[in-house]
C-alpha cells in the first residue's frame, strides 16, 4: 500500500542532534479510512513547508485501517508549532472521534543518521506499547 518516502524540507545542520517523532494511528472503521487519509494528505504537504522539519515519511495501510507517520525536527519547539498550526491542529480536532488507537514515540538522533530506517521506528513503538 502507499508509501511516501523521507523527504528532507530543510537540511538539517551537520553536526547537529535532531528530534524524531514516529506515531501509529489506527482509525475505528473502513468506513473512515477515506478521510483520514485525504486529511493526513493535506498534513503531509503541510510538514513540506514547515519551518524546523528536517524529514518525513508516511506509510498508509488503509485495509488495516493504520497509519504510521515519521518525521525530524531541529527541536521539539518546532515540532510543536506545527502540531499548532493550521491545517494540522484543525485535522487533530476533527479526527479524535475516528481514532481507535495513537502511538507515538520520540526520540533524539544525529542529523547524520537520517533518514530514520522504518524498522528502527516500529521497533520504537513497539517497545512503548
Amino acid at each position: 500500500m502507499p508509501t511516501l518516502p523521507w523527504v528532507t524540507p530543510n537540511p538539517p545542520r551537520p553536526g547537529t542532534q535532531v528530534l524524531v517523532m514516529a506515531s501509529r494511528l489506527e482509525v475505528r472503521s473502513l468506513r473512515d479510512v477515506p478521510r483520514f487519509f485525504v486529511k493526513s494528505l493535506a498534513a503531509w504537504r503541510q510538514v513540506r513547508t514547515a519551518p524546523g522539519a528536517v524529514g518525513a515519511s508516511l506509510v498508509a495501510r488503509p485495509l488495516r485501517r493504520t497509519f504510521w507517520t515519521l518525521s525530524a525536527w531541529e527541536s521539539r519547539e518546532e515540532l510543536n508549532a506545527y502540531v499548532r498550526a493550521e491545517p494540522h491542529r484543525s485535522i487533530m480536532t476533527s479526527l479524535r472521534g475516528v481514532m481507535k488507537d495513537s502511538s507515538f514515540v520520540f526520540w533524539e538522533s544525529a542529523a547524520e543518521g537520517l533518514p530514520i530506517d522504518w524498522a528502527e521506528a516500529r521497533r520504537r513503538l513497539a517497545e512503548q506499547s
